[in-house]
């Protein structure tokens, strides 16, 4: 996949590089550049800024914090994320949406997934912010149950897989138009990464129901995940068929 270059596992000498897409003109990354300070210091954080936004604002820059590297893509989250992941230097990726805040809870948990002696893709339960509708509760509550029963995480609950995974999945797809977070998702399904569900809070900001309408907003997301999920379910299914279908080797052939 254009764009995504990862390095050799043992040129790494960082834990985590945590990966936030700023999207044109986004004013709302400083509160979670500032919470992510608490990380330890086998870490770093990646601003990735659309070219043509202008340089992140003081209070971006990290306060001289040297964990804190700014560096720019051309716009698209999926292409800014494939940039960050390109230059990152950690064993881990976690990507997080510039929206996005950190509950107490949610470094602690990071923490104890990062310190797993197994390969898989982390996510976080989505919980939305008071800048939106309060029917955006049954949105919450919808996505991590579909996470849950479905193996379906979005981006905006906090995906954090292996660096040397995500090279070999390809990284995002930057050709489609929508649902990059959710295609890695099924990708990595399909290569056999496991999902494991976190169990702490990610918040993300609940403005686009707020802009856009709660009815127009959720309408739109069902009918953009279905007409992306179906495909890849069925190929799912259809491995599982023809896995059903090959005959077991160990059997014995008649003579």
């Amino acid at each position: 996949m254009p764009g995504v270059v990862s390095l050799p596992l043992r040129a790494r000498d960082l834990r985590l590089s945590v990966i936030v897409p700023f999207a044109p003109h986004e004013t709302e990354g400083d509160a979670l550049l500032e919470q992510l300070r608490g990380l330890p210091a086998d870490c770093e954080i990646i601003a990735v800024r659309a070219d043509g936004s202008g340089p992140l604002a003081p209070a971006q820059q990290g306060n001289g914090d040297p964990r804190l590297r700014e560096i720019t893509s051309p716009a698209g989250r999926a292409r800014q994320m494939n940039q960050g992941a390109q230059v990152a230097r950690g064993h881990w990726l976690w990507f997080v949406h510039a929206d996005s805040r950190l509950p107490p809870r949610t470094l602690p948990a990071l923490h104890a997934f990062l310190s797993g002696q197994h390969d898989a893709l982390g996510y976080f339960d989505l919980h939305y912010a008071d800048d939106g509708p309060a029917l955006t509760r049954l949105n919450a509550l919808g996505a991590n149950l579909r996470a849950r029963w479905l193996g379906m995480p979005f981006g905006d609950q906090g995906l954090v897989l292996p660096a040397a995974w995500f090279a070999r999945l390809g990284g995002y797809d930057e050709h489609a138009e929508n649902g990059e977070d959710h295609l890695l998702v099924w990708h990595a399904r399909h290569a056999g990464l496991p999902l494991r569900r976190l169990g702490a809070p990610l918040t993300s900001s609940a403005r686009k129901y707020a802009e856009h309408g709660w009815w127009r907003t959720t309408a739109q997301h069902v009918r953009l995940t279905l007409r992306q999920a179906w495909p890849e379910w069925r190929a799912t299914h259809q491995r599982r068929v023809h896995a059903a279908d090959i005959p077991d080797r160990q059997t014995t052939p008649d003579q």
